[in-house]
């Protein structure tokens, strides 16, 4: 038993000892009285349903708070004359007899099953479906309100469901939910609540019904990148059109000349044969290697537009890593704070995409310091091969940013290093503010002088070789794609 009810209990049980002694010496002094009467019941009233709670789980239901109000108020006319007594001693009798018998009416654990169907899989904000089963295995009916176990994180509509079940039948009741948030989640007890045949009495039971549900992000941006790539409208996302500079030696394909085409690879055989201009397309470099370094710490632990700033920077990375592949290179992901949480070796191939989504699905920021020391170490010793690494993580004083400049300019010569580094709307709206008066002057002239600050930052990083991103969380995705592209086009790796 838990410490705190066995305490609660010893609690009931001296209160009820108290009023036995009181009632005791009620009797003596008052000689029957109706208050020494009442006194008495109401504390065994009290201790029998305090038992039953706790023991049982059986409370009262509203049929019994309504069988009650008649001898309650009888009761309270005996104050006023004794000749009362035998009638509020016979309703009192008939009240607990009728309530006796409905206590013996609820059902037991055993008289219900519960079976849960749902997909392991979920996305963050996306209505997910769940079905539940109520079988009855007794033969009478019973009216039962039936909840499932979901967190808090995980809404439920509805959240629960009243139902009336025939003997020997079963019930199936759907119901969805929306996770606020990303990670594992377990949906464990079915909650049942069934009532006595007269109403006075309800018991719960909880049946273990263990379920795992992996709540990923939402990759509804994947879905529409790849339609617009189709489509040739990537613009509408932000992704811009790079001109390649130069080009590779190995031929991919034969295609219709266009304005920006270089005239030297005109093909003019195929051109003869076809009367139409045609030119030669070469393949850009493949099976190149982007890795990612996600800052889990106490840096990436702040909000934009309703999701922490390492929710942004794994959408980011998730959708840099969809084009990545989808162009022929390997991807791979490392989540760091205090330890190393996770290392994805870089691959390719289709399957690697869901690693990464598996990888990166239940990380959280921590309120730890960021080692990015242990972080470079472990990625030299792990991983040779030149390769894009791209950190993602914010600045916020001294110590973090020269870290951060002081390791990613190790990698100069052996990788291609990026930073990304995570901008705070806030500094940008206190400067923008026109004509600041007062307080409104003090936060402007600071964030003004941070601001001045990061530039130097990210101007120390390009000035060490080292490619810098400075960009708003929410609208990162787009910036990071195109600076890809643009490498990809520089033959930078």
């Amino acid at each position: 038993m838990k410490p705190l009810p066995r305490f609660l209990l010893s609690m009931l049980g001296l209160a009820a000892l108290g009023g036995l002694l009181a009632a005791a010496a009620a009797f003596d002094y008052f000689q029957w009285s109706p208050l020494a009467i009442s006194l008495t019941a109401l504390t065994a009233l009290l201790w029998v349903l305090a038992s039953l709670a706790y023991f049982l789980r059986i409370h009262p239901y509203r049929g019994l708070v309504v069988a009650g109000v008649a001898p309650l108020a009888l009761s309270s006319l005996m104050f006023f004359s004794d000749a009362l007594l035998m009638p509020v001693l016979a309703l009192d009798a008939a009240v607990l007899l009728v309530a006796l018998i409905d206590l013996f009416s609820l059902p037991r654990q055993k008289s219900f099953a519960a079976e849960r169907q749902t997909g392991r899989i979920a996305s963050i904000d996306k209505p997910h479906r769940v079905t539940l089963t109520i079988t009855n295995r007794d033969t009478r009916d019973y009216v039962v309100w039936v909840r499932d176990g979901a967190a808090a994180e995980l809404r439920a509509a509805p959240e629960d469901f009243h139902l009336r079940l025939a003997g020997r039948s079963r019930s199936t009741v759907h119901y969805q939910i929306k996770s606020s948030r990303r990670g594992a989640f377990s949906l464990e007890n079915v909650h049942l609540r069934a009532r006595g045949r007269l109403g006075m009495w309800q018991r719960l039971f909880d049946y273990p019904v263990s379920s795992p549900l992996n709540v990923y992000p939402d990759m509804k941006q994947l879905q529409e990148y790849a339609v617009l790539a189709r489509k040739n409208r990537l613009s509408l996302l932000g992704v811009r059109r790079v001109r390649r500079i130069g080009q590779d030696n190995e031929f991919e394909r034969l295609r219709d000349y266009t304005p920006d085409d270089n005239y030297k690879h005109i093909e003019w055989r195929t051109t003869a044969r076809r009367s139409k201009l045609t030119v030669k397309d070469f393949q850009t470099n493949q099976s190149q290697r982007v890795i990612f370094l996600i800052d889990c710490g106490r840096m990436m632990t702040n909000e934009a537009a309703g999701l922490s700033l390492l929710d942004h920077a794994l959408n980011a990375m998730l959708m840099l890593s969809y084009v990545a592949l989808a162009r022929g290179d390997s991807v791979g992901l490392m989540c760091f704070s205090d330890e190393i949480h996770v290392f994805v070796p870089p691959k390719g191939g289709p399957k690697q995409m869901n690693r990464l989504l598996h990888a990166g699905f239940d990380r959280f920021p921590r309120l730890v310091e960021s080692r990015y020391d242990q972080a470079f170490l472990y990625l030299s010793a792990h991983h040779r091969k030149r390769s894009l690494v791209i950190l993602v993580t914010n600045v916020v004083d001294e110590v973090n940013a020269n870290q951060v400049e002081r390791y990613l300019g190790t990698l100069v010569g052996k990788h291609l290093p990026m930073g990304v580094l995570l901008r705070d709307r806030r500094m940008f709206e206190a400067v923008e503010v026109r004509d600041p008066q007062d307080a409104a002057l003090y936060r402007g002239a600071a964030a003004a002088d941070i601001l001045t600050w990061r530039q130097q930052i990210l101007a120390d990083l390009s000035a060490k070789g080292v490619l810098a991103l400075d960009a708003f969380p929410e609208e990162m995705t787009a910036p990071l794609i195109n600076r890809y592209l643009e490498i990809k086009a520089r033959h930078l790796l």
